[in-house]
């Protein structure tokens, strides 16, 4: 997608406004179907759950906030305040419906809280001061193909919280730990990387001198996405501190930061914006040293400093196009 909006053409294997509206509501069956079996391996082959009960409420909380976007708004407004919106409900929700309030559990579900209210915030007034979300302009008008997106990301939230449900559900609770030490130290770490480098980007957008230029100066000289490393790290930090009650199935929450990993690297994360940067700049011999010099991901020391940051690109910024996958376009509500 250019800096005016465009989209590239399609192949013709992408889902369009103009694919069968089956194919959406499959597409929302098959995360219905992954959540509940999640859910079902973590309980140890136990249905109904209460984790089973905390997947359908994601989905059911996403739909809810569909409804009044799409025959009444017909806008994405509220699209990533719902998905922020579903992590505290429900990490909030397990841990209150627990016959228990361990120092472990009120510290990690506490955790969640304070990133999700962090990053809906966050996201809320960057949309605002857009004036919308190119990602849905045309999705938004297509009911399924809408629908779906609001599926998805009740998928993307169950997913990636499920260890905080899990650690919720247990009533053991063993002495702290150095493993529940390092998991909190990742998620502190972790997450101050993250609001460093969104209040950096937010800064550079905001300064008339470099608006329009992608930013190699803080934690954007060491990583030419620190906010998804910070992403991925305080995950981590959030399943080995769960990690310390698991037993049988719920190991299978070693999914949740895969899940963020994989995605992000993958899939609607570092290749989209790396594509964009690199089809705009890519022939631009500043660029392509920075590009040499920085790691794609990883924090790491660069010998070669950057000068004022002013090379143009749009690195950091909203990493969904509409003309993209359904599982990319969603994703891009918990991340920024």
């Amino acid at each position: 997608m250019d800096s005016r909006g465009a989209t590239p053409r399609r192949s013709s294997s992408r889902l369009s406004n103009e694919s069968p509206a089956i194919a959406f509501f499959a597409i929302s069956f098959a995360c219905i179907i992954i959540a509940q079996s999640i859910a079902y391996v973590a309980t140890t082959f136990d249905f109904p759950s209460k984790i089973a009960w905390m997947a359908a409420l994601s989905f059911v909380l996403q739909w809810i906030v569909f409804v009044p976007s799409f025959y009444f708004l017909q806008s994405a407004a509220y699209f990533d305040v719902a998905g922020s919106s579903a992590y505290f409900i429900l990490c909030l929700y397990s841990l209150t419906s627990a016959d228990t309030y361990h120092i472990r559990q009120l510290l990690l579900t506490l955790a969640v809280l304070v990133w999700a209210s962090r990053l809906g915030i966050f996201l809320y007034l960057r949309m605002q001061k857009a004036g919308g979300d190119c990602r849905f302009d045309e999705i938004k008008h297509h009911g399924p193909r809408f629908f779906n997106m609001w599926s998805i990301q009740a998928l993307w939230v169950f997913v990636v919280s499920v260890p905080v449900y899990c650690l919720n559900d247990t009533q053991a609770d063993p002495a702290f730990a150095a493993q529940d030490y390092v998991g909190f130290a990742l998620w502190l770490v972790g997450f101050m990387i993250e609001v460093m480098a969104d209040m950096q980007k937010t800064e550079h957008n905001n300064n008339p001198a470099t608006k329009g230029t992608y930013i190699q100066t803080g934690l954007w000289r060491f990583s030419r996405h620190p906010n998804y490393f910070g992403e991925i790290m305080l995950w981590v930090g959030v399943l080995l501190v769960c990690a310390s009650v698991f037993t049988d199935g719920q190991w299978i929450c070693v999914c949740s930061p895969c899940f963020v990993t994989y995605l992000l690297t993958k899939v609607s994360g570092i290749p989209l914006l790396e594509g964009k940067a690199s089809a705009k700049w890519g022939t631009q011999a500043d660029y392509k040293a920075y590009v040499d010099r920085t790691p794609q991901l990883m924090l790491w020391y660069v010998d070669s400093p950057a000068e004022d940051g002013s090379t143009k690109s749009d690195l950091g910024e909203p990493m969904i196009v509409a003309s993209e996958d359904p599982l990319e376009v969603a994703a891009g509500a918990a991340q920024v």
